[in-house]
This record gives C-alpha cells, structure tokens and sequence, in this order.
C-alpha cells in the first residue's frame, strides 16, 4: 500500500485543525497559543513537502525550510518576550498583557 497524496493532506488538515482549535479554546495560557502556532507551521510545511514531493521539484521543500526558519525565530523571540514579562510581572497570564503597552 503506497501513501498517496491524500494522506500527507489528511495529516497536514489535522494537525492546522487542532492547532486552530488549540488557539481559540485555550486563551489563558501563552504557552499553549504559542505551541499551537507552532503546530499550524507544522502542518504548512508538511503539506509544502508533500505538493514538492507529487510535483517532482524541490520548490516545496525550499518553502518548508524557510518556514522553519520564521518559526524558530519566532519561538526564540516569543519565549525572550515571557521571560521578560514573567521578570516583571511574576506570572505569564493572557489577560495581564496589555499593561505591556508602551
């Protein structure tokens, strides 16, 4: 039994479905909001390497590493932004982020 294109696109629609959903259930914990995006990126880069792999170039795969690359910066960022906040403030809840406006 081979694995079709389908199933990659069936894999990559779960994982952004629960990463959606792992946003807007979940509102108080910006660990959870941040792993989820993390998720959503996951599930672009499989379904990018999976259209690369059915079309036969390398375009797809090329996309999937530059979008490694924003998601890992955009963990470093986001976690130096919480050790930040949790110096300040003492704990990382949602709701006490707007007193972060400058």
């Amino acid at each position: 039994m081979e694995i079709a294109l389908a199933h990659y696109l069936a894999v990559g629609a779960m994982l952004f479905t629960i990463g959606v959903f792992g946003i807007f259930v979940n509102r108080k914990n910006i660990i959870v909001i941040l792993m989820s995006i993390e998720m959503i990126l996951l599930a672009v880069n499989i379904n990018f390497v999976a259209f690369s792999r059915y079309l036969g170039n390398v375009e797809g795969q090329l996309m999937a590493i530059f979008v490694l690359t924003v998601a890992a910066a955009e963990a470093a960022v986001g976690l130096a932004i919480l050790v930040t906040f949790f110096r300040n403030r003492g704990d990382i809840a949602v709701d006490d982020a707007s007193v972060m406006k400058g």
